[in-house]
């Protein structure tokens, strides 16, 4: 059970249960480990038309890294990359039969925004300094300090709920049109399709939001500053 929203258990281990979200999860994860290992075992000096559409991507995110964090891409890609690629795909396996996505479930969503709020100091202390971050949340006057906590803590709050929202009122929404009417619901499922991408896009660019907001000399909440 997540926040009153019903999630099947498959089994249990001990008194922990292993829910439906858990399952496709891991097998979520076993696939796209699989794949990242056969894209580098088939990597060419001449790339084909999936290897082009990677590079694409990768150059892609090196270049968001550097207008939006300001520093060199190799410390921060890793990160980017996961995320982006995760999320999309738990956004896209929805579209096979009788899958939902895991995105669809708040724990699955909550704990990505975890990740997020441990990773920022993180980036934000290795960069300025344990005191030279902590700093950061009293600006512009020491007042500030309780609603740049606040800030921080709605932030992450707000990455969760948002993923989440979208996908699980996605999902809802084509279940109820493919009851109703094919045609609409393939057209809906399309929709859904984009709105997967730009989930996964949106929550990858905030994250990197934050990261920036953090390895900077201003304060961890002043996201848009450089």
């Amino acid at each position: 059970m997540s926040q009153g929203i019903e999630i099947p258990v498959i089994f249990n281990v001990g008194q922990v249960e292993v829910t439906r979200t858990v399952v496709t999860t891991w097998g979520l994860m076993a696939g796209l480990g699989i794949a990242a290992w056969l894209i580098k075992r088939r990597l060419k000096p001449t790339p084909g038309p999936f290897q082009m559409a990677v590079e694409a991507m990768m150059t892609y995110l090196d270049e968001q890294i550097r207008d939006i964090v300001g520093r060199e891409p190799p410390r921060y890609l890793p990160l980017a990359a996961t995320l982006f690629i995760f999320i999309l795909a738990a956004n896209l396996i929805s579209l096979l039969p009788v899958v939902e996505s895991p995105t669809a479930d708040p724990a699955t969503t909550s704990a990505l925004a975890l990740i997020v709020f441990f990773v920022v100091p993180f980036y934000g202390i290795s960069e300025r300094g344990f005191g030279g971050y902590l700093r950061g949340y009293l600006k512009p006057a020491w007042i500030m300090l309780p609603f740049n906590l606040i800030g921080e803590l709605s932030r992450t709050l707000a990455l969760s709920v948002r993923l989440f929202g979208n996908m699980m009122s996605g999902q809802l929404v084509v279940g109820v049109l493919i009851s109703l009417a094919g045609v609409v619901a393939v057209v809906v499922e399309f929709l859904g399709l984009i709105t997967g991408v730009v989930q996964a896009y949106i929550f990858t660019i905030l994250t990197l939001v934050y990261i920036g907001g953090a390895v900077r000399s201003g304060a961890p909440a002043e996201e848009g500053e450089k």
